[in-house]
């Protein structure tokens, strides 16, 4: 965390497919974990790239949120939840928690956000 930077998530609907011009990918889990006694929010999913004119593929990833301020403390006009979390700037912390997640996932791709 830096300067009591905040941001607010609103948690998507997992599972739900997004179509995008090259293909489509989809959020199919929203993680907790435990960080040097702060809670991480994190989500993982997947992406297919097959209507693209370039080939096909396709990937898994994490979104790394931050760390859990205040957890679905309230809701947003349509009735989803809403979390208050810290963005985590620390490179060597961003490093720590991309390695326990890798121990459990296996990820193409990790971003912090």
């Amino acid at each position: 965390m830096q300067n009591g930077e905040v941001k607010e998530y609103y948690h998507d609907e997992l599972n739900k497919e997004v179509k995008a011009i090259g293909g489509r990918y989809l959020l199919t889990h929203e993680k907790r974990l435990c960080v040097d006694g702060k809670e991480i929010l994190y989500l993982t999913g997947y992406a297919l790239f097959d209507s693209t004119c370039c080939g096909a593929g396709g990937c898994t990833y994490a979104v790394v949120q931050g760390t859990i301020r205040n957890w679905k403390n309230r809701k947003d006009e349509n009735g989803g939840f809403v979390t208050d979390i810290n963005p985590i700037r620390d490179k060597d912390l961003q490093k720590k928690i991309k390695g326990l997640i890798l121990k459990d996932k296996m990820l193409n791709q990790m971003v912090f956000i």
